[in-house]
Parts: C-alpha cells; sequence; structure tokens
C-alpha cells in the first residue's frame, strides 16, 4: 500500500467525485466507470485509502484505469498491478508488478512524438505533411528515433538513419525541460552547420507545433518557448523563369519522361504529382464524350481525380477536383503515348515507368533536370521553374502561347 499511499497523498483535500478524471488526465489515462476491470485489458487497479480526504472524512477509493501503451515505457513513479490484468507488464516474483508511469511533463519528448504526436496529431494529415514532418522532426530527434515513431523499419547499417556527429538532439530531454534557450542553441547549431534560414525557421515550427499538441493534451503548462525564439530573415531566392531559347535549349537534351512532365506543366495547371498520378481512364482525346467512373467525360478533356505524391498514391483534396481541356500540342503527344506498345490501358498511367508504375518526379528531377541544368548553367532548373514559365509566357503570348511551345518542342499538329 505504499506506492498506493503516496499517490493518495497527491491527491488529498479533493474531492473525491473529481479525483478519479483529474489523475487520469494527468497520467494520460482513460476512467473506466461501471466497468468490469478484468474484462478490459491492460488495466490498473488499486486502492487509496490513508491520506485521501473529503471534507474533513479519510475515504477508502478504488480507482480504476486503462492503461494507453503510450506510457508503458515512461518511467517515473510505480502503482501496484495485480498479476494477471495485463499481458503487456512483466511480471514479478510477488503477488503483484509495477507499471512505471510518469508524469506528463517529465515524459521526454522522443517518447511523446512517438505515442503521442504521431498517432494524433499527424494521423489525419495527408501524404506531404507526413513527410514535411518526418523530414524536419530528424533535425530534433535522431533519425532512428524518428523513423521508429513513423513506423518505418530503420537498419543500424544504413547511413541514412545515422546522427550527425555533435548535434544537439532532445530525445531524452524532458518536455519540461524545453526552453526557448535550448531551442535557440539548436537553430544556431543548424545555422552554423549550413542550413538555411528557412530551414532554422521550420525546425523551431515544428517544435512549436509538438508543444502546442502536448498543451492541448495536458503534458505540458505554460507559454510555448518556441513563440519566444527568433529566427533569421528568410532571403527570398531570386524567382527563376525560363526564356523561349532557354527554353529551346532544355527541351533539346530532354527525352521521356521528363519531356513529357515538362510538356504538362508548361501547357496546363496539373502540379507534378497529377502529372504522374494521371491514369488513362481519366484521358478523352476523342471528339465525342464518354463515361468515366460514372462522370461524364467531354471530348479532348482530361479528370483531375488522382495523385503520386512521394510514391504514395491517392485521390486530390476536393479544391483540387477539376476538369481541363487538352490543347493540341499537347494532345498530339498523349496520342504518340497512347500508341506505346504497352501500359495503355484504363487503369495505367498516362506517363509510366519502366514497369507500368508512376514515375517518381524527385528522383527525375535529380537524375535528369539537375543534369541538364548543370550542362546548361541552369543549377535553378526544377519543375517549379516550368510552371512559373508558363504563367511568364501567358502573359507574353496570350492566346498565342500554343504557338511557341508548338516551336520549342518542335510538335506537329494537325
Amino acid at each position: 500500500m505504499t506506492q498506493a499511499r503516496t499517490i493518495s497523498h497527491q491527491l488529498a483535500h479533493m474531492k473525491s467525485e473529481g479525483l478519479p478524471l483529474r489523475f487520469a488526465e494527468r497520467l494520460g489515462m482513460e476512467p473506466l466507470y461501471g466497468r468490469v476491470a478484468a474484462s478490459v485489458a491492460p488495466v490498473i487497479s488499486f486502492t487509496a485509502g490513508q491520506g485521501c480526504i473529503d471534507d474533513g472524512v479519510e475515504a477508502l477509493m478504488t480507482l480504476v484505469w486503462h492503461l494507453p501503451s503510450s506510457v508503458l515505457d515512461a518511467v517515473q513513479d510505480t502503482v501496484p498491478v495485480p498479476q494477471g490484468l495485463s499481458s503487456c507488464v512483466d511480471h514479478e516474483d510477488n503477488s503483484t508488478s509495477r507499471i512505471p508511469i510518469r508524469d506528463g511533463c517529465l515524459m521526454s519528448l522522443a517518447d511523446f512524438v512517438e505515442h503521442r504526436f504521431v498517432p494524433e496529431y499527424l494521423v489525419g494529415k495527408r501524404t506531404a505533411s507526413r513527410s514535411y514532418f518526418y523530414g524536419i522532426l530528424k533535425f530534433i530527434l535522431t533519425p532512428a528515433r524518428v523513423a521508429r515513431a513513423f513506423g518505418i523499419h530503420s537498419r543500424p547499417a544504413d547511413k541514412k538513419f545515422e546522427p550527425m556527429p555533435n548535434w544537439p538532439y532532445m530525445d531524452n530531454m524532458a518536455l519540461c525541460e524545453v526552453n526557448p534557450e535550448v531551442i535557440q542553441s539548436l537553430i544556431s547549431t543548424s545555422l552554423r552547420r549550413g542550413y538555411s534560414p528557412r530551414t532554422a525557421t521550420h525546425i523551431r515550427d515544428v517544435i512549436r507545433n509538438v508543444l502546442s499538441h502536448a498543451t492541448l493534451r495536458g503534458y505540458y503548462v505554460g507559454t510555448n518557448p518556441a513563440t519566444l525564439v527568433t529566427v533569421p530573415a528568410v532571403i527570398r531566392k531570386e524567382v527563376r523563369t525560363l526564356t523561349l531559347e532557354q527554353l529551346s535549349q532544355v527541351i533539346q537534351m530532354m527525352r521521356f519522361p521528363e519531356k513529357a512532365i515538362a510538356l504538362f506543366a508548361l501547357s496546363t495547371d496539373l502540379n507534378v504529382s497529377e502529372i504522374c498520378g494521371l491514369q488513362w481512364k481519366y484521358v478523352n482525346l476523342s471528339n465525342g464524350g464518354r463515361s468515366a467512373d460514372g462522370e461524364w467525360l467531354s471530348p479532348r478533356t482530361i479528370a483531375i481525380r488522382n495523385q503520386c505524391y512521394r510514391g504514395e498514391f491517392g485521390s486530390v483534396v476536393p479544391r483540387r477536383r477539376r476538369f481541363i481541356s487538352v490543347p493540341d500540342f499537347l494532345c498530339t503527344l498523349l496520342r504518340e503515348l497512347r500508341n506505346r506498345e504497352k501500359f495503355t490501358g484504363l487503369e495505367d498511367f498516362v506517363i509510366a515507368s519502366r514497369t507500368g508504375t508512376p514515375v517518381n518526379p524527385d528522383n527525375v528531377s535529380l537524375r535528369r533536370l539537375k543534369t541538364i541544368g548543370k550542362a546548361l548553367d541552369m543549377p535553378w532548373l526544377s519543375w517549379k521553374v516550368f510552371h512559373r514559365t508558363r504563367v511568364s509566357l501567358i502573359h507574353q503570348f496570350g492566346r498565342y502561347l500554343g504557338r511557341q511551345i508548338e516551336q520549342a518542342f518542335q510538335i506537329k499538329t494537325g
């Protein structure tokens, strides 16, 4: 009963009606009222008698909680647990086992990210958001611990999971120990190591998001220290676009698939994920309408319904669902692709890899665009440059844009 007395002492002078809920919230547990403890596992059940006072009257109180897995490996105080209630607990030789429980603010930052932030805050986020947090969290926690939090298997021999030497990782730091000085030190280190002010800002912002969620869940109390940290002003890079002469030079060095992606980017408002996720069933090149998944597809029209972002294929967000008209020069390219020997079925991808899967635009950018850009003294060449070039050319040539692109790509229409 020693541990029960210790815990009940923390609850002294509090109304008995509010004891279970308040204490459960502090430990991150869910109170179980009107349930049979043995039917729910894992479970904590103990009796608090000494020091549990309600209006001056000592009361005997039995508290029962459901124990989430997120607190199993937090280590601080212990609570006696009857054997047999949980298979997750290592049993001792005596009649009770002890589950380690840590006060919320003493939970380490790495534990909170793994057991609370990722499964609760990021669970409903799209792939782009999850990838963003995964990339930036590796500046805050060791890469292997971040991979573990995201359910990614990390092998010791894999260099991408190796920590950076002498980097001030915050894995073992308790939530209550995270202060402006610690965050500022991490940001200063990133700047000294050559990372940009934009990266430093992202690090600060991700820590702020983590601690905001900790505050919401009751694991952190007080002003969010990340809001008190200043970062250097982000220096805006020059916005690059291609002239028609530069565009012609780039196109001459291109081949499939980067040439097809570039033509899509120059002639439509599709982003690169939507281009790589486009399937033939959503492309109508004929002069008559047809049905696609129960929707009517007008002549020479493309329906934007899916995308492929960093290898993950899925639906676009509702506001990106739309129909676009196919200009003549793009229609010519699509007919050429439709006449290839394979990957022309309705479920196949328009821009398909050698195995029929969607191409990865990041890989194409690294292997082809950067090589072309380096050869032409355009190290800034990227997919976004083609989108910006489209906007610039529209302002310059208006409705005659198609003619200019046909000349640059040497496309014969008609």
